[in-house]
């Protein structure tokens, strides 16, 4: 595996940040997670769409439907150098990493031609709606009801955990179409408009401040037969291509950002005093600073190896796993390793404008969103060690 950049690579990361440095916008004042306002909404879409103006919407699309056609060492600088110049959230996420790539594998002409489009440019969001209150990580068991009607889906339930939905145009909704077959077997993907009759949301306020997450609740919404992306009762395929696209996404952003909250730990350490000296001078602190930065490493090697895996052009496979449950995981101890040593005073708003607090409450949803830690255990243990299902 030989990750060095070629000169055409090189060549793709120089006017990136070229153009990075100078387009990226201040960042929105005031704003902080949990209390976004219609203001910060359209500050995002501003920004998706002066990527798309700029050409570096989608860059991993291909070029007939208005990407760059990126590899995916040029997918991983572009997530990279967008990290590291602290551009704003990126909200189309969901459109462009998910469900776009989805429709161009299963979509047919006309769902292509219709939706790719105004992904790319900003002018639809979207939202995916899979888990349901009793239907989370056990996906197939999910129950919201698709019964034909005419040219219409008529669709009745609720999904939770909703990222974007409060804000999105479009849903992504896995809908149950047949209760007599084997569950895997009864589920149908269907694009809906979240302006739809019938079709309301509630966000869901956890206890770091966001407000991110959404119930999403469906009463008689007539979805039409178009509508439908891919065959009838085979949802649950689709299904499958969008989580291994969600987790295929993962990787250089990711890392980026804990490589940037470990710059900002150490600076503290060097900067502040307990009892008299530097925090860097305590060995404890020295210790746990070291075991994060390896932690960190190791995942730096493994996003490497998903990296060189893609870039050979196979299908993303377990090793998304591996990095979902390893980030995760490790988000939750470095984030803890962070208040420890920190000490009281992070617990504050007023320090460091409540980010470390934000920090430590937020990852404990780490584990459970995209699929939680016993999940991921499960997929690696019967898919890659071959071991027995558990029942």
């Amino acid at each position: 595996m030989d990750l060095n950049l070629t000169p055409d690579e090189q060549k793709f990361r120089d006017e990136l940040r070229s153009w990075l440095a100078a387009n990226v916008p201040e960042p929105w004042p005031g704003h902080r997670r949990g209390e976004a306002d219609a203001g910060y909404w359209d500050h995002l879409r501003d920004w998706q769409q002066k990527l798309f103006g700029g050409g570096w919407a989608g860059v991993s699309w291909p070029v007939e439907y208005g990407g760059r056609g990126a590899s995916p060492i040029q997918q991983s600088i572009f997530l990279a150098e967008v990290a590291r110049a602290r551009a704003p959230e990126h909200f189309g996420v969901i459109g462009e990493g998910l469900v776009g790539p989805t429709i161009m594998a299963v979509g047919s002409e006309q769902q292509k031609q219709k939706f790719l489009p105004r992904i790319l440019s900003g002018k639809d969001i979207w939202c995916q709606g899979y888990s349901e209150p009793n239907s989370g990580s056990d996906l197939a068991s999910l129950s919201t009801r698709a019964i034909r009607d005419g040219e219409h889906f008529v669709v009745n339930g609720q999904k939770i955990w909703t990222s974007f939905a409060q804000i999105a145009d479009w849903c992504l909704l896995l809908v149950r179409t047949d209760t007599s077959v084997a569950k895997h077997k009864g589920i149908t993907c269907l694009l809906v408009d979240m302006k739809s009759p019938g079709v309301s949301t509630k966000p869901l306020r956890q206890m770091s401040g966001d407000s991110g997450f959404n119930e999403v609740f469906f009463t008689d919404v007539r979805v039409p037969i178009e509508n439908q992306l891919g065959e009838l009762n085979n949802g649950w395929r689709v299904g499958l291509v969008v989580l291994m696209n969600e987790r295929a996404n993962l990787g250089a952003s990711v890392y980026v950002s804990f490589e940037e909250t470990m710059r900002q730990l150490i600076e503290h350490c060097r900067t502040r005093k307990r009892n008299g000296r530097l925090l860097a001078e305590d060995p404890l602190v020295r210790q746990n600073i070291a075991q994060a930065h390896v932690e960190l490493e190791l995942f730096r090697l493994n996003t490497d190896r998903a990296l060189s895996r893609s870039n050979a052009g196979e299908t993303p496979g377990p090793e998304g796993s591996i990095l979902k449950l390893y980030w995760s995981e490790m988000n939750q101890r470095l984030s803890q390793t962070a208040m420890e040593i920190l000490g009281d005073t992070a617990q504050l708003s007023t320090f460091d404008n409540g980010n470390w607090a934000y920090r430590y409450l937020r990852s404990r949803g780490n584990t459970i969103e995209g699929g939680t830690s016993e999940i991921q255990r499960n997929i690696l243990a019967e898919r890659v060690l071959g071991m027995p299902k558990s029942y």
